[in-house]
């Protein structure tokens, strides 16, 4: 097995053995503290661009399945882990997990310290990474091509990642709802999630237009998770304005949340370092619960936690916040049929503390028939 060094570009390296696939990869560093749902992490569209660092030490026992797929196909441009199991124990595995990224042509590196390089990131922040196996390259040469490399800042990556063709994912039982889910890099789980509550999901390409989207007569609309700078989307931006607008009944999850906070009038901005993984802990301003939530997010909302804030489309509140950081989680406006979540109340892989969210979306829906009957 060849060496392969991990190098960012604050010229760190950490060198390790090749694993998977060798070659190079350029991408942000980010860290996810799971211990366990790896396959979800691998096929969420809004890793794309990222090298994700497994933080647990061992990674891999359950091997890879089709049935826990968000997407079909690994988005990630690299995998760092330190000890990938050797044995694949779980009844539901289909293949090993080395042999998926292969198959998907991702450049891993094992036999890292990923408690140190967590810790790292967490001191210095997200920053750009390059994975280097069986290379001729110096040192200096590595660190010159990780720092040339693009920015995550101002990167627009929701049209790499979309559905290109629209598709339904039918309710499941009797059917209560007709919702249109904008894919701007959708996890598989959403859609579920929503179809299980009696909701037709009509998930249409991140360029559809208003009219477009009108054609389906929505009980609601749905803005997905995704990869990229909230800021750089400045269509999808003017595109829920026009919804805001309209008053149909929308939510929002996570890259959505970000949009939905822009079209109000919102600054986003970068974290140092991100909430990636199973265990954030969100408190509901409303209820004053504490829910553990999963995220994957890099950007979040500026927006006032401790006042009601006004916007051209009526009052809005802070409706969550994060216990670790105080970042803004959630976004409610009290005059429009409108929320949004900056985690993931579908949280495939777990927890499900805020699996409530979607009921909430189908109370919005069910009352903005009443008033507009």
């Amino acid at each position: 097995m060849s060496k392969a060094f991990l190098v960012l570009e604050d010229g760190s390296i950490f060198e390790g053995e090749s694993w998977a696939c060798e070659g190079e990869t350029f991408g942000e560093a980010v860290f996810s503290t799971g211990m366990s749902g790896y396959q979800e992490t691998l096929t969420d569209p809004s890793y794309s661009k990222q090298v994700v660092v497994m933080t647990a030490p061992h990674i891999g026992n359950t091997g890879m399945n089709s049935t826990d797929a968000e997407s079909k196909r690994i988005w990630l441009s690299g995998f760092v882990v330190r000890n990938p199991s050797p044995v694949v124990s779980s009844w539901r595995s289909e293949s090993s997990l080395e042999e998926e990224l292969i198959k998907n042509g991702v450049v891993g590196i094992r036999g890292v310290d990923t408690r140190a390089i967590t810790r790292h990131l967490r001191d210095l922040g997200a920053m750009r990474v390059g994975i280097f196996s069986d290379t001729l390259l110096t040192r200096e040469e590595m660190a010159i091509k990780v720092r040339k490399s693009p920015y995550m800042v101002g990167a627009l990556l929701a049209d790499e990642v979309s559905t290109k063709v629209p598709y339904l994912v039918s309710a499941v039982g009797e059917k209560k709802f007709t919702v249109v889910a904008l894919d701007l890099g959708i996890k598989a789980a959403t859609p579920r999630a929503m179809a299980e509550r009696g909701m037709d999901v009509h998930v249409l390409p991140v360029g559809s237009s208003l009219a477009e989207i009108l054609s389906y007569n929505p009980d609601g609309i749905f803005l997905s998770n995704g990869p990229g700078d909230p800021a750089a989307m400045v269509e999808i931006i003017s595109l829920v304005r026009e919804i805001l607008a309209a008053r149909i009944p929308l939510f929002g999850i996570c890259f959505g949340h970000q949009i939905i906070g822009r079209a109000l009038g919102f600054d986003t901005y970068k974290l140092g370092f991100g909430h990636r993984g199973i265990n954030q802990p969100v408190k509901n301003l409303r209820t004053g619960k504490v829910e553990i939530t999963a995220h994957n997010h890099g950007f979040a909302v500026s927006a006032p936690i401790e006042r009601n804030f006004q916007t051209v489309y009526g009052a809005g509140l802070v409706s969550h916040v994060c216990l670790n950081d105080g970042v803004v989680e959630g976004l409610e406006l009290l005059e429009s049929p409108t929320f949004s979540v900056q985690y993931h109340p579908e949280a495939a892989a777990g927890p499900h503390d805020a699996i409530y969210l979607f009921d909430q979306f189908a109370t919005l829906m069910s009352n903005s028939r009443v008033t507009n009957a």
